[in-house]
């Protein structure tokens, strides 16, 4: 999903290559890339038509809609639950004896592996590069909103989650969506979780998988030469089959460790920055207010600040596209609504605290500046040779920031780069697989199969130029929020009943911390 918001990117990092230098190569590319646009090219434009008469897609309004109206209705739960989301994190309320697979703190970093990363880089540098500093605040109001989204979803996808005698679980909103329409007698259970799990194959080995080894060998390209795509896409669909061959015991005990890194080494960078330049702090929280409301540039009126504010915050966390509960379902626990406060923390990391982050950073650093003759927002000519701020400048413009601080940054954000673009990659393998067993059954062959075939679209990604192949992907991975989100709306007065019965008993004192 990190490939809508950072369409174009490439040519910010470097220039991709192609299968082979022949141009019969070339030309199938350009073949395959035809018959996709032409083809496909209706649903994409579809998916993200803006509304009437503004530049705002239709289908960020459909995911902040939703996540306000969730806030609404469970008595704006990501505040309230927020101090018991970490107390769960941190293992208090654990039972190693309950159903399930990884702990909540390894079911959130791998939920967090699939969002955090490139939108975290470079969407949230042309939201402020288009929209101002103002962007931020709206981006921070979408997170906080998105939280709401987190929980209805990742509640359902514990409650009606498949439980194996191995000890397995299968769970996601194609399973809520056929069980939770039938417990509530709604007909068309069964044929939205189809739909479901056929958009999420197909975003997955786009916008999770092609995608990003195509940025990753971009990145390394650009830093030790030009070199073909086909090795680094061998080495980088070894290693993750590698992590994703042993399932979401694998995968959640790799997330857990690469996750926090590059989390830390991120925000330490940028917080290094912050403190050199204390005394702006203030000066840049009041860029953030003013151009929240008011006209900072053409391009960053109130208007323009909400637009790229929301759709940022929508594209960055992916809150209500109902990815989140494939991954938030395999946790041990007997209580589904734990998994749905757990995963409240990850808009609130990914967007509020991460995105924050490098928003600061832009405004303290200076490299964005207001252009006189047109009031748009434009990079410093000593910052970089990067001017107007479109799609294609995010790394570009995030990179002349930390730069500004730090020389040798750019080594930083290639590493980043790289480790994002693998966690999401395994991330989004468990997603796809389990939306594949889904349609085409459980069992160690069929699993083995889509692994299989993730790989081999790795290898590609990292090898070819298949634009159109990648963008009909991203649409069919906000597709899953328009299907997800019509099933929450039925079903979120059960979550609302597994919430205040929780609770209750969280408070009468009938549940209580484990104790080893």
């Amino acid at each position: 999903m990190k490939r809508f918001i950072t369409t174009g990117i490439a040519a910010s990092l470097a220039s991709l290559p192609g299968l082979a230098a022949a141009q019969d190569a070339v030309s199938f590319e350009q073949k395959v890339n035809d018959v996709f646009a032409s083809s496909t090219g209706w649903f994409v434009n579809l998916i993200f038509a803006p509304l009437p008469g503004t530049s705002f897609p239709w289908i960020v309004l459909w995911l902040v809609v939703a996540a306000s109206i969730f806030t609404i209705y469970f008595g704006f739960i990501q505040l309230r639950a927020f101090g018991h989301a970490i107390s769960l994190v941190k293992g208090d309320y654990s039972d190693p004896e309950d159903a399930g697979e990884v702990s909540h703190f390894q079911a959130l970093t791998t939920a967090l592996s699939g969002t955090v990363g490139l939108g975290n880089i470079a969407g949230v540098a042309v939201a402020v590069g288009i929209g101002g500093p103002g962007a931020t605040f709206w981006m921070v109001l979408a997170g906080l909103l998105g939280m709401a989204s987190k929980f209805t979803e990742c509640t359902l996808g514990v409650k009606y989650r498949n439980e194996f005698p191995d000890g397995t679980v299968s769970g996601g909103p194609m399973y809520y969506m056929v069980k939770g329409f039938k417990e509530r007698g709604l007909p068309g259970g069964k044929v939205l979780a189809v739909i479901f799990s056929i958009f999420t194959i197909g975003g997955a080995l786009g916008g999770g998988n092609m995608f990003q080894a195509n940025q990753a060998h971009a990145q390394i390209e650009g830093i030790v030469g030009d070199f073909s795509g086909l090795i680094t896409g061998v080495i980088f669909a070894a290693v993750v089959f590698m992590v994703i061959v042993g399932g979401i015991k694998s995968i959640a005990s790799v997330t857990e460790k690469v996750v926090p890194f590059m989390g830390i080494l991120y925000v330490l960078a940028a917080l290094v920055i912050l403190i050199v330049n204390a005394d702006q702090i203030g000066w840049a929280f009041g860029q953030i207010f003013a151009g929240a409301f008011t006209g900072l540039g053409v391009a960053g009126g109130f208007v323009g600040a909400l637009i790229q504010g929301f759709k940022r915050a929508a594209f960055s966390n992916e809150a209500g596209v109902g990815s989140a509960a494939i991954a938030h379902s395999a946790v041990r626990t007997k209580e589904p609504v734990t998994e749905g406060v757990v995963s409240l923390l990850e808009p609130f990391i990914d967007t509020v605290v991460i995105c924050t982050m490098t928003a600061l950073v832009i405004t303290i650093s200076g490299v964005l500046v207001v252009d006189p003759a047109t009031g748009n927002f434009v990079l410093n000519e000593a910052g970089t040779a990067i001017k107007t701020i479109d799609g294609s400048s995010g790394v570009g413009l995030t990179s002349a920031a930390f730069a500004a601080g730090f020389s040798w940054f750019p080594y930083v954000l290639a590493i980043a780069v790289i480790l994002f673009a693998f966690s999401t990659m395994i991330s989004w393998s468990y997603y796809g697989l389990k939306a594949w067993t889904y349609l085409f059954g459980e069992g160690k062959t069929t699993e083995l199969i889509f692994k299989l075939i993730f790989c081999f679209f790795i290898i590609v990604g990292a090898a070819a130029q298949l634009g159109a192949v990648i963008d009909f992907s991203d649409a069919m991975i906000f597709a899953m929020a328009v299907v997800n989100i019509t099933a929450l709306y039925f079903l979120m007065p059960i979550v609302k009943r597994e919430m205040n019965s929780y609770f209750a008993r969280l408070k009468s004192g009938e549940i209580v911390k484990h104790v080893d």
